[in-house]
């Protein structure tokens, strides 16, 4: 019965909310990224319809709930792991979700236990997506480390050949596969042809992931332009130093694999040959007891000696 109460409040203050909302949804100027890898603006527009484009307009009434800081970070992080939804559509998935767990595990509940079930729910449903962004935005930022020593070798192949560096990284856009790392270098080419310095764009990028690997073609990249010197120099420098920094980062992996096998291994492995190893002799033990064997003076057992 309250949980029926809980639901009718929550769908009587959802509904008188969504009355008083404007159904309309905030647009925003984006970059476009067509020239990747064969995309461009002519395939974007033959996108198939968001089958879920009713929840944008539904999440409005969550515009409330989502300002200042918090609002700021939401942006931060669904920018960096690279998902189109806004922080009033993020909060509707939590929304969803612990709706969706009171309906399974109410049934389970008892009275007494009912303040504690509501507090799990709400906590469960609310982390839940937070840990899986804060795991998007880990794994982008793992690929970008990964494709950065490419990238770069890419570049410094094309300013090798005589390019300068904005049609060098032009060359790397337009003719490399879809990537991580290809679409933010597209991103930062964008911002650069809209009015932005390079300096600027290039300091945006690492400030945006704040990875050591893209500070460091950021320094490197703003250093060159302060000082004049040879562009093609400083990314031969840099290259070899990624290629070095991903070698020590491999050997670093491969170090920390024994650690990591030695849980399965004592959890698993070591029961198994404990058990085929020491079985048989356990066995052997039982049957033939060497000890009751010893206490008798080697005679036999005491009820073979009455009879």
């Amino acid at each position: 019965m309250v949980i029926v109460v809980l639901m009718l409040t929550f769908l009587a203050a959802f509904s008188f909310v969504l009355g008083v909302s404007p159904i309309e949804w905030e647009s925003r100027p984006r970059l476009a990224l067509g020239g990747l890898g064969g995309f461009d603006a002519n395939s974007q527009k033959k996108k198939k319809p968001n089958p879920f484009i009713f929840l944008r307009k539904i999440a409005v009434i969550n515009k409330p709930l989502t300002s200042g800081g918090l609002r700021k970070r939401l942006l931060k992080d669904l920018s960096l792991a690279h998902l189109d939804l806004s922080p009033e559509e993020f909060f509707l998935i939590k929304e969803i979700l612990i709706v969706l767990i009171v309906f399974i595990t109410f049934p389970a509940v008892n009275k007494d236990t009912l303040f504690f079930w509501l507090c799990m729910v709400f906590a469960f449903g609310y982390m839940l997506p937070e840990f899986w962004l804060k795991g998007k935005i880990k794994k982008i930022k793992a690929i970008i480390i990964k494709e950065l020593p490419d990238a770069i070798d890419l570049l410094r192949l094309c300013v090798n050949a005589g390019l300068d560096f904005m049609l060098a990284l032009k060359w790397v856009v337009e003719k490399s596969a879809p990537s991580v790392m290809i679409q933010e270098f597209n991103i930062v080419l964008q911002e650069i042809n809209l009015g932005k310095t390079r300096r600027d764009a290039i300091k945006d990028l690492a400030a945006k992931y704040d990875l050591p690997d893209l500070s460091t073609l950021s320094r490197t990249l703003i250093q060159a332009d302060k000082m004049g010197t040879s562009v093609a120099e400083a990314l031969n420098i840099l290259s070899e130093d990624m290629r070095l920094a991903r070698f020590r980062r491999g050997e670093q992996i491969a170090l920390k694999a024994p650690l990591k096998m030695l849980i399965p291994l004592l959890l698993f492995i070591f029961p198994v040959v404990g058990v085929l190893v020491a079985g048989p002799i356990l066995l052997d033990f039982m049957e033939n007891n060497p000890m009751a064997q010893l206490a008798s003076g080697g005679t036999k057992p005491p009820q073979q000696h009455r009879k």
